[in-house]
């Protein structure tokens, strides 16, 4: 296995370099970061001269990302357009959002299994039909929606939630978190429950209950874990675009993590600050990954890293 992970990580390289580019040039091509920098009026020919020098934006493209690329090796995100450390300003707002993703992924890993299960165990019967349709529709109803709701129903009118979580305690962030976590909730029953009840006709489960096992020590001994390989390659994937996809999450509980800062710098075109942050949300998409691929092992013994 550690073959393995050395021969993963090499392969990572070249993944992080071609997107990382990728990143950098789609964003500084968003247009010039000067306008509206001086307000109404525009920016004086040496202030610009001042700005592209400092930014490195007055060479060229491959020489821009050699040169960030350079400090990014050594741990410097950069500096935002206004002057602030994109590394600190990650740093305070990470574990926000960690606590936020740990939450959905714990909503999502808990109930969305345990819903699975259920209605795969009980396949056709009012338990299956129920699990299948809730799912459904919280798939159909946006992020933005189900957020709203929840403010509205669970915070205002019953108050057992805050409204925001601008201080970003726990109790604050169950709230944001069953939110952020509905969609991926829903897709991870829907597949649990699809893995189980195409295991449950395999022909190791008909030998097993053939030796006189049970139904219950077959699912509970062999057939779960089989069923969580895809279940697990999903939750694994989920928690970068978890990190990353709170933008809307963050905003509508007024949360400040990554991705309210990730919103503001679009909007501020803080090219430095957007490129940082989403490279670092490459990474840990990258390392989460390798980490899921590592799990196969554990969860079937079948599959192997030589």
């Amino acid at each position: 296995m550690g073959q393995y992970a050395i021969r993963r990580i090499l392969q990572m390289i070249p993944v992080v370099l071609g997107t990382t580019f990728i990143i950098y040039a789609s964003v500084f091509a968003l247009g010039d970061p000067t306008v509206g920098r001086c307000g109404e009026r525009a920016c004086p020919p040496a202030y610009i001269a001042a700005f592209n020098a400092e930014y490195n934006l007055d060479k060229p493209l491959l020489v821009q990302y050699a040169l960030y690329l350079g400090k990014l090796m050594h741990g410097d995100l950069g500096t935002s357009f206004y002057g602030n450390s994109v590394a600190t300003e990650l740093a305070n707002r990470f574990p926000t959002t960690i606590k936020l993703a740990a939450i959905a992924v714990f909503f999502e890993a808990v109930i969305g299994i345990a819903a699975g299960i259920v209605a795969g165990v009980r396949k056709g019967r009012f338990i299956d039909s129920l699990v299948m349709v809730s799912t459904l529709v919280v798939i159909s109803i946006p992020v933005f929606v189900i957020g709203t709701l929840a403010q509205l129903v669970f915070g205002i009118k019953l108050g057992w939630f805050p409204v925001t979580a601008t201080q970003g305690t726990l109790w604050q962030l169950l709230m944001p978190g069953f939110v952020l976590a509905a969609l991926s909730l829903a897709y991870v029953a829907r597949l649990t429950r699809t893995s189980l009840v195409e295991n449950l006709r395999a022909d190791y489960v008909r030998t097993a209950k053939a030796k006189g096992l049970s139904r219950n020590r077959v699912i509970a001994v062999h057939t779960w874990r089989n069923s969580l390989i895809a279940v697990v390659t999903f939750i694994g994937l989920d928690i970068g675009g978890l990190m990353g996809g709170a933008v809307v999450t963050e905003r509508i509980f007024n949360i400040n993590g990554v991705g309210s800062y990730i919103f503001r710098s679009i909007n501020q075109k803080d090219a430095t600050a957007v490129v940082g942050a989403i490279t670092v949300l490459v990474l840990i998409y990258l390392a989460v990954n390798l980490l899921v691929d590592l799990l196969y092992g554990v969860l079937d013994p079948r599959i192997s890293h030589d």
